[in-house]
Parts: structure tokens; C-alpha cells; sequence
């Protein structure tokens, strides 16, 4: 008797999935524990493997559908078994290169057509590019079979259409041959400006006016969660300046050595694990009947990827050096960004950390991430003129904001755990050893 494939919930949060890749096809013999395909979920690229052999009968969903969680996927069995259809409503992708003429949507996920102008179209305006300047590298053409769908993440296909770069001429550097941002930079950056600019008005002033992009699976869990916490948690504030001088110099000193490298906010990590071994309250989390208060510190930081944000776990972060929790953070955000993490590594934080210094952000209010009962935000580093011992100087100072959920955090119990990172911040010695 054939045996059903069905969308498996593959991450702790996941409703549905976007099936990227077949990697089994009908009449292929499988094996238990074989990959079937590849399945985006709201965090990461995830495999669906076969749980019985036989051959793979039927594929019911296409790529790029988006299927929720226990839907039938495929049928397994003995060559020439009947077997059934879908049971129940897929949003399955539009053919590729058809768009509507009103919403110029596709019908699904970024794995389908494009909006951008042709190539043939780009190419009639006259280049403006001035003859003293090197030309950029030309982005390697994509070869690909007739018919054959592009990969393109939804960030990449936001771009080709604002720059007017034709998706179906780039070799995509993402896994499996996807664009990716980068890509298109590097094409927008070797097309002649005339053409660029001619194609985008084209685009404008003959097609629709907007384009509708189908949400992602991380973008839908995303906004699912900021309702969850925004909403009906009792959320404040408190703000915190600290004097980075020390932290700066020692840093320097620990760099020369070569021994390894940490950035300041592998710093504030380790401090915010060592303040929160301090103040169990702040490592908490709220259970709608009860606070639940960690022995362990597992901290998430947030990542920054293509479609949203992530935040990987750095477990046991009071029992690590700054050198581990520098290489364990930037491994972490790297398969982050590829969409590689296991659910295990992004899962389980009892406290979180937000950084957006790098961005040239002074200082912002994070969201909690529920049932976390609190998150630190960070802004950047930045010399200021400060008064020490009555005299006017330049110290590089950092603000600090750490948002609490008033149910389990009270405002003198943040205030605590703030004055003692910040302590631990101006005095480092005791955190890189």
C-alpha cells in the first residue's frame, strides 16, 4: 500500500513551508532516510527525508509551493500503485513568466517569474558611462535549460526590478545556483548607467505601478510574533550610557596578541551572561501561570538575513571566553545567513541581545521575544565630550537600553542588572580571562 509524504512541522514555530527543491523525482526507487526535498521554513532550509522505501510514485505540490504543516507532499509505493491527490489547498507558484496585469504578483514565493525588464530592453538605451572609467567586471551569464525556473531569493527580485537587471541572464552564487543580493549588485554594477536608467523607466511608464511580494515564511513568522509581543505584553524602558575606554584598550591589547579576535559585542555578550548569573529575574521567562527562571544563560543574538531577522543561541555564555563566544557567534551567523541553522540553534534563548551599531544607530528600543522577559539593545560606539573629574574630555561612550516585560522584570530590577553590565563593561579585565 502506498505510503503518504507529508509536510513535517521541522521547527518548533513552523505552520507552513515553501518546498524549494525536489531532490527525489517520480519513478526515482528511494530508501529510508534518503532526502525527498528541500523545505524552507520560517527560520531556516530544511530537509524533508523519506520515513519508508519504494519509489517515488507522485509528486502532488510543485516547487515553490507553499504548503502548510501535515499537508500531503508525495506518494511512496510499489511501481504501478494508484494513489490519490492533494488533500486540501496548496498555494502553488504561477507559471514562470506570467505575472498579473493589475498587481504585478506572482502568484507565489520569489521562486517564480520576474518582473524585471528584458534584456533586449535594457540594451536599446545608449551606455552614458564616461570612457575614463573602467569597466566593471561582466556578471557571468546564467546558462540554463528552456523553461528552466529562476532561483532568486525575494530581496534579490525587489532589487532587479528597481535597477532594471534581467533575473534569467545572472548566474546565481546562492545554494543551488539562487541570486542573491550580491549578484545583483555585481550585475547592476557591470550594466552601462543610460541602460539602467532607460530600462526602470520603461518598466514605470508602461507596466503597473507596484509590486506585490508574497510574504516569505520568515517574514509571516516574524510578524506573527511582534503582534504576539507588542500587544499584550506590559512592555518599558531603561536607558543606560557606559564608558567603553577601557573595554576599547583592552580589546586593542587582546588583538595584538593575534590570538584569536572578538568584536565588542562578543564583549557585551559575555558581560550581559556574567550580570544575568547576578539577577535570575532578568533570565527569566513568562509562563501566562508562572515565571520561570533559567539556571543555565543561553543567549540569542540577533542576525540580520536576506528575508528578516534570526536569532541563533550561544548556550552556556557565562561559561565561555570571548574568544569562543566570538568564533561560536560568527559561525552561528554565518549558516544563519545560508539558512543552515538547526532548530536546536536558534531555539531556547532565555535572554537576547540586539545590536545595530554597526548600522550607525546612537540607540533604539528592541521588541521582547516572547516568553523572554527581556532583550538588550545596543548602539554604536561613539568618542563624546564627557566631564571627568571636572575637566571636559573625549571618551567613546555606549548606549545601552534594555526593554522588560513588567510582568516579570519591575523597573528597579532592570535598573539593577543595567548598573551592573555597565559596571562590568567600564572594568572588562574580568571578562577576558
Amino acid at each position: 500500500m502506498a505510503t503518504k509524504v507529508v509536510m513535517e512541522a521541522l521547527s518548533p514555530t513552523m505552520e507552513e513551508g515553501r518546498l524549494v527543491a525536489w531532490k527525489k523525482h517520480e519513478g526515482d526507487a528511494v530508501a529510508s532516510g534518503d532526502v525527498l526535498a528541500e523545505v524552507e521554513t520560517d527560520k531556516a532550509v530544511m530537509e524533508i527525508v523519506a520515513r519508508t522505501g519504494g519509489t517515488l510514485l507522485k509528486q502532488v505540490v510543485p516547487e515553490g509551493s507553499t504548503v502548510p504543516v501535515a499537508a500531503l507532499l508525495a506518494w511512496i509505493g510499489n511501481p504501478g500503485e494508484s494513489v490519490g491527490d492533494a488533500s486540501g489547498p496548496v498555494q502553488g507558484p504561477a507559471p514562470a513568466g506570467t505575472a498579473s496585469a493589475s498587481t504585478q504578483t506572482p502568484a507565489k514565493p520569489p521562486s517564480t517569474s520576474t518582473l524585471a525588464p528584458t534584456s533586449s530592453t535594457a540594451g536599446a538605451a545608449t551606455p552614458a558611462t564616461p570612457v575614463s572609467a573602467p569597466a566593471p567586471a561582466p556578471t557571468p551569464a546564467a546558462t540554463r535549460a528552456p523553461g528552466e525556473r529562476v532561483k532568486a531569493s525575494p530581496l534579490a527580485r525587489r532589487m532587479a526590478a528597481d535597477r532594471g537587471v534581467d533575473l534569467a541572464a545572472i548566474a546565481g552564487s546562492g545554494p543551488d545556483g539562487r541570486i542573491v543580493k550580491r549578484d545583483i549588485e555585481e550585475a547592476a554594477a557591470s550594466t552601462p548607467a543610460g541602460a539602467t536608467r532607460s530600462a526602470t523607466a520603461t518598466a514605470t511608464e508602461t507596466g503597473p505601478a507596484f509590486t506585490d511580494v508574497a510574504l516569505s515564511p520568515m517574514r509571516k513568522t516574524i510578524a506573527k510574533r511582534l503582534v504576539q509581543s507588542i500587544g499584550p505584553i506590559p512592555t518599558f524602558y531603561l536607558t543606560t550610557d557606559v564608558d567603553m575606554e577601557r573595554a576599547h584598550e583592552a580589546r586593542e591589547a587582546l588583538l595584538a596578541t593575534g590570538d584569536g579576535k572578538f568584536s565588542f559585542n562578543d564583549l557585551i555578550v559575555r558581560a550581559a551572561a556574567s550580570a544575568l548569573r547576578q539577577h535570575p529575574w532578568v533570565n527569566a521567562w513568562w509562563m501566562d501561570d508562572r515565571v520561570r527562571q533559567w539556571h543555565d544563560i543561553h543567549i540569542g543574538v540577533a542576525v540580520a538575513v536576506e528575508d528578516g531577522l534570526i536569532t541563533p543561541v550561544v548556550r552556556h555564555a557565562d561559561r565561555k571566553t570571548l574568544r569562543e563566544i566570538g568564533t561560536e557567534v560568527r559561525e552561528l551567523a554565518g549558516r544563519a545567513r545560508e539558512k543552515r541553522l538547526a532548530p536546536e540553534e536558534y531555539t531556547g534563548a532565555t535572554f537576547s541581545v540586539s545590536n545595530l551599531g554597526m548600522f550607525g544607530i546612537d540607540e533604539f528600543t528592541a521588541v521582547i521575544n516572547p516568553p523572554e522577559a527581556a532583550i538588550l539593545a545596543v548602539g554604536r560606539i561613539e568618542p563624546k565630550p564627557v566631564v571627568v573629574n571636572g575637566a571636559v574630555v573625549v571618551r567613546r561612550r555606549l548606549r545601552l537600553t534594555l526593554s522588560c516585560d513588567h510582568r516579570v522584570v519591575d523597573g528597579a530590577t532592570g535598573a539593577a542588572f543595567l548598573k551592573t553590565l555597565a559596571g562590568m563593561l567600564e572594568n572588562p579585565l574580568a571578562l577576558v580571562w
